[in-house]
């Protein structure tokens, strides 16, 4: 069989959801590695996993995009942090093949160095996304605002115009700092931050229906694959499983985003329902200044597997992260999403269009206005809509369709094979308004 190197960025909403399919992959007789943060590399042996850890430098560069105030200057921070890491996972990356001698390479989204690693290289490779498919389509809103779905003349024009400037915004924020990157490995600057996902052999999407609107046009090198659910192995509390009221699930994201204030607000909205509430501060937790109030139905954990906790949850509140609600639409817990940046607009709509939940926004989160959405949460109509959605998330794939895809990639010429016969790129948009693709790809 074959032997596989996963390289993942620090953040654990991006490792665990690759988890079951590269279980998967070792089940079939494929020799898997990974490449992840030093914390995890446990937890991965412990399943069985050829597991490493990445250069330390990488982790030491934070991602601090909550400091910026408004949207362009987040995202503009977020990837000049993102791509300051570049340098150092292009050459881990290297180090990591060299070692490990893989046959092929799956590569995060964010591991910007680590992708012209990959091309540079030769060898077939992926980028594993994840979260929601960020390109455009018939019918498909402009990705990261949030909107709904729109028809008709009005509807179309809405779409492209607002397309158009979300790729001006994410090029002037993105471009600059990876061009850089590139044109120093000799490869070819992108003009384009569509590109990005055009430029690897396949593009893994680790989620499909009901998160994903119905699309007729994807590019042939993309795979929805299914949302892949995955703790680390851990003990169930006993405090979780003695009898009581129904537990709500409040959770901050892992990686620190500034949004304690979602923890805080959930506190004091749910103090006087019979009901008992977990709090999961995640990258909040230790941090000086959170500062929670008390109330005798809340317990405040800085980590917990979410898995026993969703098994018994009544229903969640979350920041809309793509794990979280992943999770608990699979679960079949009804959502509460208060988004409050990144891809987490994105995420909390298309709860909302699918019926998984509701939304509170950020601007407009109050105790009074939470303890409604989760009261209508907690009732009959809110369990039915969401164990109609789980049935659908559950049917849309998952590590099968996550190690086929994976064994399609490895049945594909390396470039090695293919240089003599490859046309010069071209500067030609496809639809997705990415570049062109070389007809010498394999798709299936």
């Amino acid at each position: 069989m074959s032997t596989l190197l996963a390289y993942t960025s620090p953040a654990a909403g991006h490792l665990f959801p690759l988890v079951p399919g590269l279980l998967e992959l070792r089940a079939r007789g494929h020799e898997v590695h990974v490449r992840m943060a030093a914390a995890h590399v446990p937890a991965l042996r412990t399943v069985g996993l050829e597991a490493a850890a990445v250069d330390p430098r990488i982790e030491a560069i934070r991602v601090a995009d909550h400091e910026a105030r408004r949207g362009p200057d987040r995202l503009k921070r977020g990837f000049a942090d993102l791509l300051e890491r570049g340098p150092l996972d292009r050459d881990d990356l290297d180090a990591a093949v060299a070692q490990v001698r893989p046959d092929a390479l799956l590569v995060d989204t964010l591991a910007y160095g680590a992708h012209v690693a990959a091309e540079r290289g030769g060898l077939p490779w992926a980028i594993t996304l994840p979260s929601l498919l960020p390109l455009p389509g018939a019918g498909i809103p402009p990705y990261g605002l949030g909107l709904r779905p729109a028809s008709g003349p009005l509807g179309r024009a809405r779409d492209a115009l607002l397309w158009r400037a979300v790729v001006r915004m994410y090029g002037r924020a993105l471009l600059p700092p990876l061009n850089g990157l590139r044109e120093a490995a000799g490869l070819r600057p992108f003009f384009s931050p569509l590109q990005l996902f055009a430029a690897p052999d396949r593009l893994l999407a680790l989620t499909g229906d009901p998160l994903e609107y119905p699309r007729d046009d994807l590019p042939a090198h993309v795979r929805l694959v299914g949302a892949q659910a995955w703790d680390p192995p851990a003990v169930v509390p006993g405090w979780l499983s003695a009898p009581g009221d129904p537990w709500v699930l409040v959770t901050c994201s892992t990686e620190y985003q500034g949004d304690e204030q979602l923890a805080a607000t959930a506190i004091e909205a749910l103090r006087e329902l019979p009901v008992r509430v977990l709090v999961t501060l995640g990258g909040a937790a230790g941090r000086g200044g959170v500062r929670l109030p008390h109330a005798a139905n809340v317990r405040v954990e800085p980590f917990a597997p979410h898995g026993p906790v969703l098994a018994r949850a009544a229903a969640v509140v979350c920041h809309g992260g793509m794990g979280i609600v992943q999770k608990s639409i699979a679960a079949g817990v009804p959502l509460v999403a208060v988004p409050f940046g990144r891809d987490q607009p994105e995420v909390a709509r298309r709860v909302a269009e699918c019926g998984a939940g509701q939304v509170v926004q950020r601007r407009r989160l109050t105790p009074e206005r939470l303890r409604t959405a989760v009261q209508n949460a907690l009732g009959a109509d809110a369990r039915a809509a969401a164990a109609a959605v789980s049935a659908r998330l559950r049917a849309a794939g998952g590590p099968g369709a996550f190690a086929d895809a994976v064994d399609e990639l490895l049945a594909q010429p390396t470039l090695t094979s293919i240089l003599p016969v490859l046309a010069p790129r071209s500067r030609s948009m496809n639809a997705c308004g990415a570049a062109s693709r070389p007809s010498t790809t394999v798709s299936r």
